[in-house]
């Protein structure tokens, strides 16, 4: 019997794939399950997505934020285009190589052009990363 942990199989536990194009493309698979109130992704955390300490890069965790609002934003605001205005990350604690890092986010404030938005980043129960952002709804 080995010690090495069975890595997390997001497919076995119900999540689907997004499909990857552009810079998502380089950086995922993401995941997403719906569930009540919205949606929640993931990705499980590679060895190619760490820093040089040995945890997760704090430009991966960003990035996936980004992508977490922003199709949050997506969704609430009628899958109209849209684009990241502003972007503020606290980092919480560390991901680690394996860990499934799961992240959701809410709507606080739509108005004609802008859309207010927050999120967390987790694994498990923890705290990964805290972000609010302002997106524009392109077009508007």
């Amino acid at each position: 019997m080995s010690d090495t942990p069975i890595p997390f199989d997001p497919a076995a536990a119900g999540w689907k794939s997004l499909r990857p194009e552009g810079y998502p493309a380089l950086i995922g698979p993401f995941w997403y399950k719906r569930e009540e109130g919205g949606f929640r992704y993931g990705f499980p955390a590679e060895p190619r997505h760490m820093n040089n300490g040995g945890v997760v890069h704090g430009g991966m965790l960003m990035s996936f934020a980004d992508d977490v609002l922003g199709m949050t934003v997506w969704e609430a605001g009628g899958r109209k285009p849209c684009t990241t205005v502003q972007l503020s990350t606290q980092f919480v604690s560390p991901a680690r190589p394996g860990d499934f890092v799961e992240g959701r986010a809410e709507v606080l404030r739509t108005t004609r052009t802008l859309v207010f938005v927050r999120g967390l980043i987790t694994i498990g129960d923890r705290t990964v990363l805290h972000a609010d952002g302002i997106w524009k709804i392109l077009g508007a």
